[in-house]
């Protein structure tokens, strides 16, 4: 029996599976053979099916200047866009959009649920194809194939729930046109469980780190990805916004209807086992090369980005020429930059530090991630020293793109301080990194039981790292004896901080349930005033804003509302 689906429906262009295609079906409406051809009984090699899985992640999102050519970091208090203009960070931070007035960008409901029909067909169609190939010991390739589609739906679900709460779950099913489709949301709970569920049942059907083929197969779905993806999804859902604090209290769609601390326990056992169990994971040495080295240790799962000058192009100071032209799309704000430590982790504000805070000299003696975070004046850039003074070469006057707020992002941007051009630097987007699953157990650790030796452990590993000195009680600027709520600031800093411009900050002040008071400060820079080689700088706020309750969860497109009458819309947002 023909096998029938509609390819361009779900955004796959027929060229790409007909190109080389040397069955006749001329007699066959092309809508209709698609499915014989790419999943073929008779493919042993599975050449047309590992196109289609291939067109499967390319739905996955490279966060790189992902959201209107900004990185979803410059919608928090880290950072704001560059941009002359309205744009859609800028439209994100002030609440700049409701139920009919979508930001496409960020707001991306169609996009997941196609990304979830697309891997939904591969899921029921691989096991036609007689794929040759085993993986672990003599299991067919098929079985790893389907887990990892399986892996990629589950995360688009995942990014659907933390943005709109209970959303529509779909199963297997690929809906076909004219079916009816206005299907009820399902319940936060629901979705939750159905995440951690499929993790949990795909595991043992992947392939594990390290992979047989570091060169080609690096960027693939592994046993270690699923039960990272799962720790960070019990992990949102032990958090505040839905355990405890959901925006609407009775209501099961937004959040669950109780508090329960053993969904904090379930979110740290889960960050455990992956720590206990999958020991080829670690810190590695240098912070930068996290970030530039495509095979390394602390690596988990990354989307890839290609080796190219872009990053550097889009995000770079401005005021060099030709090849090392920058566009400075980034403004971080004084705001992160106070967050990073003295570099004896004491706080910037703490009398306790061997180092005294200078506001005039701020950037000495402090957390050495600052520097490889944050670009600033003074600092050397493309063999020359930055001046992003008023007036200076990366500071100019007039209307052009340049910095807001005197910095520009430093991460992610290759080792080019010493340089005299910028050179192609690999620039894969890293969705999953060792150090975030530690950072997710001390959270979910600390929430549950309190701060415990190996919570202290965490934070301390990453410090040291990060070339924080131990100091001499080798505490690495934490203090003994901290409450649970004094070893909560310090996690939700030092998530803060390492994980700055890796779509981690927008989300947390969410879960946290804490983007009101983030907000209710204002977002400020410097300006800096050379007079006469003395640099004079001055704080500014650059954005205040405010955050309502009801953006704590994104407005269901209003489109879905209209022609979905079981569809309900999210508190506040309703028309």
């Amino acid at each position: 029996m023909r096998r029938n689906i509609y390819i361009l429906f779900i955004g796959i262009t027929l060229a790409t599976f007909f190109s080389s295609c040397q069955k006749d079906f001329e007699d066959v409406p092309l809508e209709e053979f698609t499915l014989d051809f790419v999943f073929s009984s008779t493919d042993s090699l599975g050449t047309q099916a590992k196109q289609y899985l291939n067109s499967v992640y390319s739905f996955m999102q490279n966060g790189h200047n992902r959201v209107g050519g900004d990185y979803l970091d410059a919608a928090t208090n880290d950072a704001v866009s560059s941009s002359l203009t309205e744009n859609d960070v800028y439209r994100l931070a002030t609440g700049q959009y409701d139920a009919a007035s979508q930001i496409g960008s960020d707001m991306r409901w169609s996009t997941y649920y196609q990304g979830i029909r697309t891997a939904n067909t591969f899921i029921t169609n691989i096991d036609v194809v007689p794929l040759m190939d085993t993986f672990n010991d003599g299991q067919p390739l098929n079985r790893a194939w389907k887990s990892e589609a399986r892996f990629i739906r589950a995360l688009h679900y995942f990014e659907l729930v933390k943005r709109y709460g209970g959303v529509p779950l779909m199963g297997d099913m690929v809906p076909q046109l004219g079916d009816d489709l206005e299907i009820s949301r399902n319940t936060f709970k629901e979705c939750i469980d159905y995440i951690v569920g499929e993790m949990d049942a795909i595991k043992d059907s992947l392939r594990t780190m390290p992979v047989s083929d570091p060169t080609t197969l690096s960027h693939i779905v592994t046993r270690e990805a699923a039960m990272a993806l799962k720790a960070r999804v019990l992990l949102y859902a032990a958090s505040p916004l839905f355990n405890g604090g959901n925006i609407e209290a009775a209501n099961p769609l937004t959040g669950y209807t109780d508090f329960s601390a053993e969904r904090w326990k379930a979110a740290a056992d889960a960050a455990k086992y992956f720590i206990d169990t999958y020991d080829y994971f670690e810190l590695i040495p240098n912070f930068e090369d996290v970030f530039l080295v495509d095979v390394n240790k602390e690596i988990i799962f990354f989307r890839q980005g290609g080796t190219n000058t872009g990053l550097e192009r889009t995000n770079g100071p401005v005021g060099f020429n030709g090849v090392n032209l920058g566009n400075g799309r980034t403004s971080p704000s004084q705001n992160l930059v106070d967050a990073f430590p003295m570099l004896d982790g004491k706080a910037i504000d703490d009398p306790t530090s061997a180092y005294s805070y200078d506001f005039s000299n701020m950037y000495q003696n402090r957390d050495p991630r600052l520097e490889k975070t944050i670009l600033h004046n003074g600092s050397d850039w493309l063999n020359t020293t930055l001046e992003t003074y008023l007036d200076g070469a990366s500071n100019p006057t007039g209307a052009t793109q340049k910095t807001k707020t005197s910095y520009y992002m430093r991460k992610f941007m290759g080792n080019f301080e010493k340089a005299t051009n910028y050179s192609d630097v690999s620039h894969n987007w890293i969705s999953f990194r060792y150090a975030e699953v530690l950072l997710n157990y001390a959270e979910a650790q600390n929430e549950y039981g309190g701060p415990s030796d190996d919570v202290y452990q965490v934070i301390k590993d990453i410090r040291a790292r990060a070339g924080i000195e131990a100091g001499d009680d080798g505490m690495y600027g934490l203090n003994a004896g901290m409450t649970k709520e004094e070893m909560r600031e310090a996690i939700h800093n030092e998530r803060r901080i390492e994980m700055a411009f890796e779509e981690q900050r927008f989300w947390d002040i969410r879960r946290w349930k804490v983007a009101d008071e983030v907000f209710a400060q204002p977002i400020n820079g410097l300006i800096v005033i050379n007079s006469a080689g003395v640099m004079n700088a001055n704080l500014v706020p650059v954005l205040t804003t405010s955050f309502a309750e009801r953006q704590y969860l994104y407005p269901i497109p209003y489109s879905e509302v209209i022609k979905n009458g079981n569809m309900v819309q999210n508190p506040g947002w309703e028309q």
